[in-house]
């Protein structure tokens, strides 16, 4: 059973570097070696966004509220129905306060690309996030550097 441990405030099963996890494939003769000796650890998106928000002692609704999403489209991903785009992915990390550390893995765990600090607009979210900006204070620094936002404007009239 893999150790628990507090991230962020969120307890996750212990992971190993990613690293360290190809180093030991890579080096092992046959898939097998490496699969009896490993425990890997696969985590659903429900699950994560369940850990997060019960960390924070947030209501599904304070999640709608602060992520700016469509209820119905928030209670879905929760329950698994359907999974988010990037940009919705985004919104949910801000909504559910993550670190970066957790937005990456929501994005991941949505099937989408990490932020990445070599993209303009993907670098003003990564500082937002390190900063503690909340989602509107991140759509005004994309907006004021020519960026494309979060928010849609049309749905804020």
């Amino acid at each position: 059973m893999p150790k628990m441990r507090v991230s962020g405030g969120v307890t996750m099963a212990e992971e190993r570097l990613t690293e360290d996890l190809l180093e030991q494939l890579l080096a092992a003769g046959r898939p097998e070696d490496y699969l009896d000796h490993e425990r890997l650890v696969s985590q659903e998106l429900t699950d994560y966004l369940e850990q997060l928000r019960a960390a924070r002692g947030m209501s599904k609704a304070d999640v709608i509220r602060e992520s700016e999403l469509n209820s119905t489209f928030v209670y879905d991903m929760f329950k698994g129905k359907c999974k988010p785009g990037r940009d919705n992915a985004i919104k949910l990390a801000f909504g559910l306060r993550c670190t970066l550390k957790q937005t990456q893995r929501l994005l991941r765990l949505s099937g989408m690309a990490e932020l990445w600090p070599k993209k303009r607009r993907d670098a003003i979210i990564i500082w937002c996030i390190e900063q503690g900006r909340d989602l509107v204070t991140c759509d005004d620094e994309l907006w004021r550097l020519g960026e494309t936002t979060l928010i849609d404007p049309e749905l804020n009239l």
